[in-house]
């Protein structure tokens, strides 16, 4: 675990050393269907999608393309219409499987007149953490959050922005394998952003020659996806529209880059005659 994202410089976004598949999804369709079981919303339509682990995966793409249903599926609280699904090589049902997972929703879900540390313990209550073991990982995950000066603050007096902290250290609370994120930086301020995005980043640095945590990262902002995930999967109309890494997503297919040092105005005319020659011409230069 890291210290409080607040000190932490950039880090640099290290690909996972491992092909072990943490979620394996084939085929995997949901249709919403109306009062007499007509189809009426496709919502994910046979999508095909790896995430190994150590990876920081990114699910990128618009509201209502599919993604919430996406994850909501690999949690096992939707049922998909057809196709599969493996959570840790099980079904996302599997009790223990849970156990492995954190979640962090697209909205945090809070007992406002709870306290960050209650809050915290109360989900430790949940995993059977005994006393001693849930405030040793309070302390550090309120500090990991930066909300250690703010632990015994009810959270209904939270901002939005540190309600998704303490979200996110409520989805930690259990130290899980598997990490999902729905939105992770909405409501926060640049610095928080950053913060946020240093954290994945560490949490899924690899530590004593093994892989970090795998992270599922659900967000329609490119610069989110961009800055922290190994591999994107971008999604539209409830379909997978283009998958690898920002550099393969991003490079422009049908344009060639040259680079070089000051070119003086005589060549650059001669290039473009060369150029014309061949019934090309400078774009920019």
């Amino acid at each position: 675990m890291s210290a409080n994202p607040a000190n932490a410089a950039v880090v640099e976004l290290q690909a996972p050393s491992t092909q072990e598949a943490v979620v394996k999804c084939a085929g995997l369709t949901k249709i919403y269907r109306d009062f007499w079981f007509r189809p009426r919303v496709r919502a994910v339509d046979k999508i095909d999608l790896e995430i190994r682990r150590g990876e920081v995966f990114g699910l990128l793409g618009p509201n209502g393309s599919g993604k919430s249903t996406t994850i909501k599926m690999i949690l096992g609280l939707l049922y998909p219409t057809s196709g599969r699904i493996a959570v840790f090589g099980k079904r996302p049902e599997d009790v223990a499987t849970k156990q492995r997972i954190g979640y962090l929703p697209e909205e945090s879900y809070l007992y406002r007149f709870l306290t960050a540390r209650e809050t915290l313990d109360y989900y430790g209550r949940l995993f059977h953490q005994d006393r001693l073991q849930r405030k040793r990982r309070i302390d550090m995950l309120l500090t990991m959050v930066g909300l250690d000066g703010v632990a015994n603050r009810a959270v209904g007096e939270f901002s939005k922005g540190m309600q998704r902290r303490i979200g996110l250290a409520q989805a930690l609370i259990n130290d899980p394998d598997l990490l999902i994120l729905d939105e992770p930086t909405t409501g926060m301020d640049p610095i928080g952003t950053r913060q946020i995005k240093d954290l994945i980043i560490e949490l899924a640095r690899p530590r004593n020659g093994k892989p970090g945590k795998t992270i599922l990262l659900c967000s329609h902002l490119l610069s989110d996806v961009e800055d922290v995930c190994h591999r994107v999967s971008i999604m539209f109309g409830g379909k997978v529209r283009a998958l690898g890494t920002c550099d393969e997503l991003l490079v422009r297919q049908d344009m060639t880059t040259i680079q070089t040092e000051a070119l003086d105005v005589q060549t650059i005319e001669e290039i473009e005659n060369l150029l014309e020659a061949r019934g090309k011409h400078i774009e920019r230069v």
